[in-house]
């Protein structure tokens, strides 16, 4: 169970806006998060992620409190163990694909598999610049899989994919979702475009 219950001032281009987020998701979900362009939608996973502080509130998931504004309480990224797939991706312009994952984990039957699932053998080599746009974006899904993550953040996953690949991967993620148990929170400017993938979902206003 995650439960949130957050304020956040963001910065938009018609003036100062209030991010308020109070709601429990339940483990082991799927929910497509969306609403209007400023919203706060990646705001709200770097916040839950760690990466961003919001002014108030709490999170607390599987019963650890992992903020609490009050009880000044705020665990950094690495001890959150998030899984985050980034709009941008965040590759790291060094690595190949292989050390990427190898960079996540250590278990190479696990690699192995990560590496069919995103039908990216043929490229352990390769440094993202040498990958399409769409291989990139299923290298970031794979390195944020790699840690086996209780909960995993996805912001626009699948926005360089063909629907016919996009269509595949996500019934490749169901599978090792419901393995894991994952509970995964998708952004997305399309409320339609993760309908394969979510089972609820919630807009922010």
């Amino acid at each position: 169970m995650i439960s949130i219950d957050i304020e956040k001032r963001l910065r938009a281009y018609k003036g100062e806006h209030l991010l308020q987020v109070k709601k429990e998701f339940a483990a082991g979900s799927i929910t497509k998060i969306y609403g209007a362009s400023g919203a706060g939608k990646t705001t709200l996973l770097k916040i839950i992620a760690g990466f961003i502080q919001p002014e108030n509130g709490s999170i607390m998931v599987n019963g650890v409190t992992w903020f609490n504004a009050a009880n000044k309480i705020g665990l950094q990224p690495q001890q959150r163990l998030c899984g985050f797939v980034f709009q941008d991706y965040a590759l790291f312009p060094n690595m190949t694909v292989l050390e990427h994952l190898q960079y996540a984990t250590t278990d190479a039957a696990w690699i192995d598999r990560l590496l069919k699932l995103g039908k990216l053998e043929p490229f352990v080599s390769h440094k993202p610049v040498y990958l399409s746009g769409g291989q990139q974006q299923r290298l970031a899904i794979l390195r944020a899989l790699a840690i086996k993550p209780k909960l995993l953040l996805m912001d626009e996953p699948f926005s360089a994919l063909d629907p016919e690949t996009k269509t595949e991967l996500i019934n490749a993620l169901k599978l090792i979702i419901a393995e894991l148990k994952t509970t995964v929170l998708v952004v997305t400017h399309n409320p339609q475009e993760v309908a394969e993938l979510a089972t609820e979902e919630f807009k922010i206003a």
